[in-house]
């Protein structure tokens, strides 16, 4: 288990595991009150942990990667400089490496979110793309 390779033990992992089991939830809107439903699966919004458990899931999203990667929160950007195709095609395989980790994972990037920045007046504007794995 990903939280016992950061050496969280057993007690406090049983804790974590009762928090995040048998949890309900229910949607007010202008004072009216749905009924109540059992949440399968997510971290409790506005908790402490939350934030926590998510940096300790992805602090391995950049592995394999040659790229420069930052993550504040649930943002992501991936950068590099490039100056040839081969740093062209290693760009690309980041983004490709990324993506295979988001799959492996259960996790989605919101690629219509994602955007390229191209920086100098020589870059030659290269088009990346993040594909669905499961639609190459």
């Amino acid at each position: 288990m990903l939280l016992r390779k950061h050496g969280i033990g057993e007690k406090l992992l049983g804790t974590f595991g009762d928090w995040l089991i048998n949890r309900w939830q229910r949607v007010c809107i202008k004072g009216k009150q749905f009924i109540w439903e059992e949440a399968w699966s997510g971290v409790p919004h506005g908790s402490v942990l939350g934030p926590l458990l998510f940096l300790i899931f992805v602090n391995d999203l950049e592995d394999n990667t040659s790229g420069t990667v930052i993550k504040f929160a649930d943002d992501t950007k991936i950068f590099r400089q490039v100056r040839d195709v081969h740093d062209n095609i290693r760009m690309q395989a980041d983004l490709d490496r990324l993506l295979e980790w988001a799959d492996k994972w259960q996790m989605q990037f919101n690629v219509s979110k994602c955007k390229v920045m191209h920086v100098g007046q020589k870059n030659p504007g290269i088009l990346y793309i993040m594909r669905c794995i499961t639609c190459r």
